[in-house]
């Protein structure tokens, strides 16, 4: 049975101009101690979709479909229920720690406080705790007396990584963990990340913009655009020979390590992603697409197969199918 399970999952801001179309249509699962890469642009609605999984998003949004942890449905849960569930059962690695940190409380208490919520540790037990939880982090002992402020980027990047760690939830939810670090605490944060995850045996999503990162940490790999998955699938498959233009371009946007060609001249995507209150007909990529055919300004493709355990939204992915 997966851990989770997205069942046409759909989240809509109401704003006083109308309402904004963030997802569309979402349907993915996880299986325990698998993990799950999403990828996209900057308002793609990767983030919007990982802040719906645990109910945190503004009141202004409306979450439409079911989201499954465990079989119950997050979104009709009680209150009490859905306190019981954050932390203990499925947490978050917030994109960007410095806003993610209280910075007027240590780090020790931050870290201590999901476990004294829950009910899971006595104070003295909460403070063992915490010294464990640095340690498998790379962080000293004596660090859960310093304040935010007081650690560098990477190092907050950990304390986050701790608090999702306390309660020995079955599922983490990584929203950008290396944004604004370093090329070197990039590195060393993934790294721990997939050591951890490995070690737990702890199902996780990670949202990025970075095919590449993803394919190395991810066993599978979503892509979105527009709000909608375009493409699904193993992710160093998605990653090597995507089907789905938009994956294609995102992927070669990045340079090749050994490569001084790719290095100097990397490919970029001409246009910016469509307003979602005003969105193009047919399929959405397809003003920017660099093999749109005719009908693809008015046939909104689904996800459609695309190879063994693979699918993509696109004509071509289909008509390579079909052929097949």
């Amino acid at each position: 049975m997966s851990l989770l399970e997205l069942d046409d999952v759909s989240v809509t801001y109401r704003i006083a101009s109308g309402e904004v179309p963030a997802v569309r249509g979402v349907s993915l699962s996880l299986d325990a101690g698998a993990a799950l890469g999403v990828a996209g642009e900057s308002g793609s609605g990767k983030s919007t979709l990982a802040m719906a999984l645990l109910r945190l998003l503004p009141k202004e949004a409306r979450v439409g479909g079911r989201i499954l942890l465990d079989g119950d449905d997050v979104l009709t849960m009680k209150w009490g229920r859905m306190r019981a569930v954050r932390w203990a059962e499925a947490s978050i690695v917030f994109q960007g720690a410095q806003h993610g940190l209280n910075p007027v409380r240590k780090i020790g208490d931050q870290i201590a406080e999901p476990l004294l919520t829950h009910n899971l540790a006595k104070p003295d037990e909460a403070r063992r705790r915490v010294t464990e939880l640095l340690e498998q982090v790379g962080l000293p002992a004596w660090r859960a007396r310093s304040y935010p402020h007081e650690l560098s980027g990477g190092q907050r990047q950990r304390v986050m990584i701790a608090m999702a760690l306390a309660c020995s939830p079955r599922l983490i939810i990584a929203d950008e963990p290396t944004t604004a670090l370093d090329v070197m605490v990039q590195a060393q944060v993934l790294s721990l990340i997939k050591e951890l995850v490995a070690e737990h045996g702890i199902s996780l999503i990670m949202i990025s913009h970075d095919l590449s990162v993803l394919a190395d940490v991810c066993d599978q790999l979503a892509v979105m655009y527009a709000g909608r998955l375009v493409e699904h699938g193993p992710s160093r498959e998605v990653f090597r020979e995507a089907r789905h233009p938009y994956s294609k371009a995102l992927a070669a946007a990045f340079p090749t390590v050994g490569d001084p060609g790719s290095r100097m001249a990397p490919k970029g995507l001409g246009g910016d992603p469509p307003d979602p209150m005003q969105l193009p007909g047919g399929c959405s990529f397809h003003p920017r697409c660099p093999v749109a055919v005719d009908g693809c300004s008015t046939l909104d493709v689904q996800l459609w197969p695309a190879g063994p355990g693979r699918t993509a939204a696109c004509v071509h992915a289909r008509a390579e199918e079909e052929v097949s």
